[in-house]
């Protein structure tokens, strides 16, 4: 198991998931290019769809950033489904998707996350700035959680704080599933993550929230029909799933926020909700 999991860690990330590729009963399949931050809810959502409707709904998952670049090399897909506002925004304004059709199905909230029983202590991000503590972030130059990652840390560290975590850091990510998969294999002491990462390995990680001054922005997930899709009505169909009672109590059971009156009920106050944020360029690595 232990070399299974540190497999999964490194693996490409582009794997179709969500069915085999044989032909589904009615002959309708979808593809679908989908931010890791969503991999639970989104697996099991595209599950039920197609026992409901036998339209089969296969699923690329990985950073938000590399899946859409995979659809746009590829020339193909249904849906394009990131895991912030930030990557959606840019398919938006590159025509990549038909911006009418984008519609937000949850909503996240940054955190840190550390082992379960937190045996290391940390409580701030300033405890991110120890000696000895191994931090890892998700790639800032194409997963939106390191996007966010950096923006807290520009926003919230002196500069001081920012190069002794900086020096901590011992690995860029890929995608949001291997974010966490960095703490539940002990591979990192502590990351900047979602909130909902405790409950997609509760037995290995725990939550600290941060302060309400520290979070920059509500993130949110959202889903658009991509300008490759064969067949839009069908990918429009999928989207109004998601959107409707049972799609959206998925989430709900996977612990997402599906208001923003819940994401600011964690947060405890309110704050703005999506947008972009410009990484600086010495975050970016090649």
């Amino acid at each position: 198991m232990k070399t299974f999991a540190l497999l999964a860690l490194t693996l490409p990330s582009a794997l179709l998931l969500g069915g085999c590729a044989r032909p589904a009963p009615n002959g309708k399949t979808l593809l679908a290019y989908v931010g890791a931050a969503s991999k639970p809810p989104v697996e099991e959502a595209a599950k039920l769809y197609g026992g409901k409707t036998g339209v089969q709904v296969n699923l690329v998952f990985g950073g938000s950033g590399h899946v859409l670049a995979q659809m746009k090399l590829a020339k193909q897909g249904d849906l394009y489904l990131p895991g912030s506002s930030d990557y959606m925004e840019k398919a938006k304004r590159d025509g990549d998707v038909f911006a009418d059709t984008e519609t937000i199905i949850a909503y996240l909230v940054p955190a840190i996350n550390v082992r379960k029983g937190n045996p290391h202590r940390i409580r701030t991000l300033r405890d991110l700035t120890r000696p000895g503590v191994k931090v890892a972030l998700a790639n800032p130059g194409s997963v939106c959680l390191g996007a966010y990652a950096v923006e807290i840390i520009e926003k919230s560290c002196t500069p001081e704080e920012k190069e002794a975590l900086r020096r901590n850091l011992i690995n860029y990510t890929e995608s949001c599933e291997k974010t966490a998969t960095a703490i539940s294999l002990k591979m990192a002491d502590a990351v900047i993550g979602w909130s909902v990462f405790e409950h997609w390995d509760p037995k290995r990680i725990d939550t600290v929230p941060l302060p309400k001054d520290q979070v920059p922005r509500i993130g949110y997930i959202s889903v658009a029909v991509s300008r490759f899709t064969h067949d839009r009505d069908a990918a429009q169909a999928f989207i109004n799933f998601l959107a409707g009672p049972e799609g959206r109590a998925v989430f709900a059971r996977h612990h997402y926020f599906t208001t923003v009156e819940e994401a600011e009920h964690y947060i405890g106050g309110k704050k703005p909700v999506g947008g972009e944020y410009q990484v600086p360029q010495d975050w970016i690595r090649d």
